[in-house]
């Protein structure tokens, strides 16, 4: 087809004859992209509309977040407080039995921190090593009218725990017939039992309220053991760590409730000698010369007899 060229203003056409204006002809590409540009423009004002609504919704989200970070932060502080609260009123509790043991546990303690020979031992320290120490603190018991024993646990391990085995001191009080047998614990060494290498400074508050040495009923004991070992199993998971099975609830009750045996002092406290017991140095005999003492005694007896 050929391309026949419009330049005249008038146009034949079968019918009659269609007479164009002389006006300017539309543009096209003007009308296209004007209406183009009108669409981006709506489009842009409703983006950006939305962009701020987006903007306004993250921000609420992020206020709303900060304000449940700061009450969980804020109940989590008031629960540290709390338990630390119970721990210090748990503490205080005590009767006049374990009133007078702890004043004998002191001034047995005092006696060996400015003795110059508490072991007696192979190897001796100068404030006694704990088997020397317990010991001497048990004779310091009973010279006071306690009956005082050092008791040795020891149990199996366990699908939850391992075995393992402890050492401390009790004091039975049969004294009122109407509360029956009571068992005081006594650890010399509470505190350290609680420590951990890692913890927060939560844990560790609860820890620089106990006293390093406990002397307490057994119903005090197991209530101090519930705090301490749920405080240690959160203090593990703030700080995604792994709890050692030895730092168990059930681990710990072992230490001082699962008695195997009760020994009493090896000897009585001596006045004379002072606090402690002089153990004298035991005959060396050899064995070739067993028989000779007694041969030799027969023989001379006579004239021993004579002689007199």
């Amino acid at each position: 087809m050929s391309r026949i060229r419009i330049n005249h203003r008038i146009l034949a056409y079968k019918v009659g004859e269609v007479e164009f204006s002389g006006d300017p002809g539309i543009n096209l590409s003007d009308t296209v992209f004007e209406f183009l540009s009108e669409d981006n423009e709506r489009l842009s004002s409703i983006s950006s509309s939305y962009c701020e609504e987006e903007e306004e919704q993250q921000q609420e989200q992020e206020n709303e977040n900060d304000n449940i970070n700061g009450n969980a932060k804020d109940d989590d502080k008031n629960s540290w407080e709390t338990q630390l609260q119970l721990l210090q009123a748990t503490i205080s509790r005590t009767s006049c039995l374990e009133s007078r043991i702890r004043k004998t546990v002191k001034e047995a303690l005092n006696e060996a921190q400015h003795a110059t020979n508490v072991c007696a031992c192979r190897t001796p320290e100068q404030q006694g090593c704990r088997k020397c120490l317990m010991e001497h603190v048990c004779r310091r018991l009973q010279n006071s009218g306690f009956n005082s024993a050092i008791c040795r646990s020891k149990w199996r391990s366990s699908p939850d725990i391992p075995s393992g085995e402890h050492t401390f001191l009790d004091v039975i009080d049969t004294s009122n017939p109407k509360k029956g047998e009571v068992r005081v614990i006594i650890e010399l060494n509470f505190r350290a039992e609680f420590e951990l290498a890692r913890a927060n400074p939560e844990y560790d508050k609860l820890v620089k309220a106990l006293p390093e040495i406990f002397i307490g009923k057994i119903e005090r004991l197991l209530a101090l053991l519930k705090i301490l070992c749920t405080a240690a199993k959160r203090c593990m998971k703030a700080r995604k760590q792994h709890m050692g099975p030895w730092r168990k609830h059930r681990y710990m009750q072992a230490k001082w409730l699962k008695t195997c045996g009760r020994f009493a002092a090896a000897q009585p406290l001596c006045p004379e000698y002072g606090y402690t017991v002089v153990r004298t140095a035991r005959p060396r005999v050899s064995l070739l010369t067993v028989g000779l003492k007694e041969s030799f005694a027969d023989i001379y007896r006579p004239a021993a007899v004579e002689a007199v």
